[in-house]
């Protein structure tokens, strides 16, 4: 104990207290390398905040070193501060890489821009993302399909970029698709990783249309690898579910003019006893599961929900 007290009472103690401070103050030089660093540590986050907090770092250890060198003339204190100019250097060129290896074409930053951006999806997750679908956007030239009514296998997910699609069963339409939405949200969501199956939709170019494509497999590989993508893509396929779902129901009619609300299946049979029974409840159960899209019975004027 006495060895470690001695210890401390010589760290503390070695030097000498400060009798008298200096009258002048330090060059302009020192007071611009503190400036860069309080302003350089207000940066924020990602990687335009690395590059700004390095950047400013980076040149207050410049100015601290010139300092050390020209005022102090101490070696020491510059050796440390051009050591610690050299490491934010380094850093910042190896962020400035990050962010070029980063870059998407326009299709792709913008819909970074428009759907993953707002949920603070990282762009190195987006990435990811982008190259899971091997960064490629395809294009749907106009009545030209997407999918055939109980023929075109579910083997893959797609994002509509830009266009419209017409959704029909039986040649009977049922809603549209429009950009930033999924194509075949309903039919993913009904099958297990393991588990196969067919369109029961027919989907139908409007317009020249342009789609994004991630491979069944290999999609499900990366939800392995990454369970936060997996949950990502879970709350982006479950939105665009509920959103066909409330489109479809401001088209749900049944007769004698009465609207049918899908969230209201009792008060439908209560408010029309006398309408012949269509089973909301039944269809109601299956459309929380996100199965793919089928007419019900029963239901006139162009009624149809996502059933399997």
């Amino acid at each position: 104990m006495g060895e470690n007290a001695s210890f401390w009472e010589s760290l503390i103690y070695a030097h000498p207290t400060c009798t008298t401070w200096k009258q002048e103050a330090e060059g302009s030089i020192y007071h611009l390398a503190s400036i860069l660093f309080v302003v350089g540590f207000m940066g924020g986050s990602g990687f335009f905040g690395l590059l700004y907090v390095f950047s400013l770092l980076g040149l207050g250890f410049l100015c601290s070193s010139v300092w050390a060198w020209l005022d102090v003339c101490a070696a020491d204190i510059f050796s440390w501060n051009f050591v610690l100019f050299t490491i934010c250097f380094v850093q910042f060129i190896y962020v400035t890489y990050q962010v070029r290896s980063v870059a998407f074409d326009r299709e792709f930053q913008e819909l970074y821009s428009a759907l993953f951006q707002p949920l603070g999806i990282s762009l190195t997750v987006y990435r990811k993302i982008v190259l899971c679908c091997d960064a490629e956007v395809i294009t749907l030239e106009k009545e030209h399909c997407y999918a055939m009514q109980g023929k075109t296998p579910i083997d893959k997910l797609s994002l509509l970029v830009s266009g419209r699609i017409r959704v029909t069963v039986d040649g009977e339409f049922l809603h549209y698709i429009f950009p930033l939405q999924f194509l075949d949200s309903p039919e993913w969501d009904s099958l297990r990783p393991t588990e196969e199956g067919i369109f029961q939709v027919t989907l139908t170019a409007e317009t020249d249309c342009r789609y994004v494509a991630w491979r069944r497999k290999k999609l499900y590989l990366l939800f392995a690898k990454h369970r936060f993508i997996s949950r990502l893509f879970s709350i982006l396929i479950g939105s665009d579910i509920a959103e066909k779902l409330y489109a479809l129901n401001d088209r749900v009619h049944v007769g004698q003019g009465f609207r049918y609300d899908i969230r209201l299946p009792n008060f439908y049979h209560v408010a029309l006893p006398e309408t012949p029974p269509v089973q909301p409840s039944h269809h109601a159960h299956h459309l929380q599961r996100g199965s793919p899209r089928r007419k019900p019975a029963g239901v006139t004027n162009c009624g149809s929900f996502l059933t399997p």
